[in-house]
């Protein structure tokens, strides 16, 4: 009984309260779930870190890094995304571009300068592409012709062939630009001189006809004439410059005393020789990282083996130079590399001399994080023959893939492939639209593509371009479609082009040729599969309206 008064003694207790206390309980429970629950997101939301799809898994990437169709069962392999492609179109950085006002100023505040026309009555006389006067002239005369350019840098003139005739060199981007890049063009100024002494410019030349004003500009070397003093880059991050002279030489260790205190990294053997341009750069990228990672120069083999799927003859082709798909003098800037040639030259002069050593990798289950204390000067990392184990992306895979970062922002597309696409986007005075239309074999294979060849007929082209761009437009046309009479019927709309009109800018007579002829030891380069997607690919991109079939 005393227990039971006791019990009794406080209310709360009392039958007719417990159901109001039970209330209370729930209400007190689900307020601290509702408190831990959110204290739990809250948690999630600081720490979340989305995963960036350009390190993703091997599995993934393919589907990152291709387009797909409505009209297939299958994705359409493009060509591969680099660098430069992921780079914002910051448009802060392109917004100090030059005006004709800016060179009207900049004529005013010169006018105390001494003429050195040296016009005095004798008209006839040699002209001097070095006077204010001229240069103004031909700035002036630059900016109001190409209507659909921003003008950003204008080097000095040079002088001609022709005492009537000066070159000069600007850097520019078109107005409506898309990508992080400026581009180079120099051009041949033809000018009359009055028997007053006017100056007036009688024509400009084609892309690149002013080949006196093409000297690559010496880094301590002021321009002509720029806005703003400050360097065009993005965020402290060097831009792609189109249409400067190429200079992918290989880097050589200076001397016995720097290659005995480097530290290296090679990859050597594996399947992914002979693979897709995607996969190839795939595993080029984890060894670039993981060198990057443990602080080592990258040993790297610059020559290639290109796809069946590239190449005229559908046969793997052996000995291509990496340099020309890629720019090589940007990534040397960039990362710390070494042609594996050159490479063990040095190491059979020095290896037993300086007790250079060898840490050999056969298992890509290895880390770079336990690689990270090895001391030795060489680590080489040995891949078998199975398939997919001896891709040298499992290097990056599992725990690495959260430690070992690609280094994408160091690899760009070939400047010499890209001085192709400006050449064709000049020649259309950046001024067109482009159609992306995917023909050819896919069309009659219906297995596969069972919707393509009905998607893409030539009814619907015209069906899906008449509502889109506007007739007698420049429409560029991005396609694997070999008979190009198909698109006859365009061409009472459209100025219709294609990647073979241009063929100039490959052939034995193009500066390209001459270049990669000169790269690849004097031994002709074919104008391959690969590089033709590429420019045909970048041309297309670079349209101010873009039509995807």
């Amino acid at each position: 009984m005393l227990g039971r008064s006791g019990l009794y003694r406080s209310g709360s207790f009392r039958p007719e309260n417990l159901g109001q206390n039970a209330l209370h309980m729930i209400g007190n429970l689900c307020f601290t779930i509702f408190v831990i629950g959110v204290l739990v997101f809250t948690i999630i939301a600081a720490t979340y870190e989305p995963e960036d799809p350009l390190f993703r898994p091997s599995t993934k990437i393919t589907t990152f890094l291709t387009s797909t169709s409505n009209a297939t069962f299958k994705s359409d392999s493009t060509v591969v995304r680099t660098g430069e492609d992921f780079m914002a179109a910051n448009q802060t950085a392109f917004a100090t571009f030059i005006n004709v006002t800016d060179v009207v100023e900049l004529k005013e505040a010169s006018t105390d300068e001494t003429s050195s026309t040296g016009c005095e009555g004798d008209s006839k006389g040699p002209l001097d592409c070095k006077d204010p006067e001229v240069f103004h002239l031909m700035m002036k005369v630059a900016i109001e012709h190409f209507k659909d350019i921003h003008f950003y840098r204008f080097g000095k003139p040079a002088s001609g062939p022709e005492e009537n005739t000066c070159d000069m060199a600007w850097r520019f981007r078109p107005k409506e630009g898309k990508t992080a890049a400026f581009y180079k063009d120099y051009r041949r100024f033809v000018i009359n001189r009055s028997e007053n002494c006017t100056l007036s410019v009688v024509s400009i030349g084609d892309y690149h006809s002013g080949v006196n004003a093409r000297k690559k500009k010496n880094k301590n070397q002021k321009p002509g004439f720029e806005k703003t003093s400050r360097r065009q880059e993005q965020g402290g991050v060097s831009l792609p410059v189109v249409g400067e002279t190429v200079n992918d030489s290989l880097p050589v260790v200076e001397s016995e005393n720097a290659f005995r205190n480097g530290k290296y990294l090679i990859y050597v053997g594996g399947g992914d020789r002979c693979k897709s341009m995607n996969h190839y750069l795939w595993s080029f990228l984890c060894a670039l990282g993981e060198a990057q990672y443990l602080n080592r120069t990258l040993v790297m083999d610059l020559t290639l083996c290109l796809s069946s799927i590239y190449t005229s003859s559908n046969q793997e082709e052996e000995g291509k130079d990496f340099r020309l798909y890629f720019d090589f003098e940007h990534l040397k800037e960039a990362a710390s590399v070494l042609d594996q040639g050159q490479f063990w030259l040095d190491w059979n002069k020095w290896q037993r001399k300086d007790r250079l050593s060898l840490y050999l990798v056969e298992d890509f289950r290895v880390t770079p994080m336990k690689l990270s204390e090895v001391k030795d000067s060489l680590i080489m990392r040995k891949f078998g023959s199975v398939e997919p184990d001896n891709y040298w992306y499992r290097v990056c895979e599992g725990e690495t893939e959260s430690v070992v970062q690609r280094p994408w922002h160091q690899i760009w597309k070939s400047r010499r492939l890209m001085d192709i696409v400006s050449a064709i986007a000049s020649r259309l005075n950046w001024d067109y639209d482009s159609v992306h239309i995917v023909r050819g074999e896919k069309a009659r294979n219906r297995d596969v593509w069972p919707n393509l060849a009905q998607d893409m007929s030539l009814d619907a082209l015209i069906s899906a371009l008449q509502d889109k761009i506007e007739d007698g437009r420049n429409v560029y046309i991005a396609t694997n479609e070999t008979d190009t009479s198909f698109f006859e019927p365009l061409k009472d709309k459209y100025s219709i082009h294609f990647l073979n009109d241009y063929k100039d800018l490959w052939d034995e007579n193009s500066e390209w040729y001459s270049e990669t002829t000169k790269l690849n030891n004097g031994v002709p380069v074919e104008f391959d599969g690969y590089m033709r997607v590429s420019v045909d690919t970048e041309v297309l991109f670079r349209g101010k309206k873009q039509i995807e079939s």
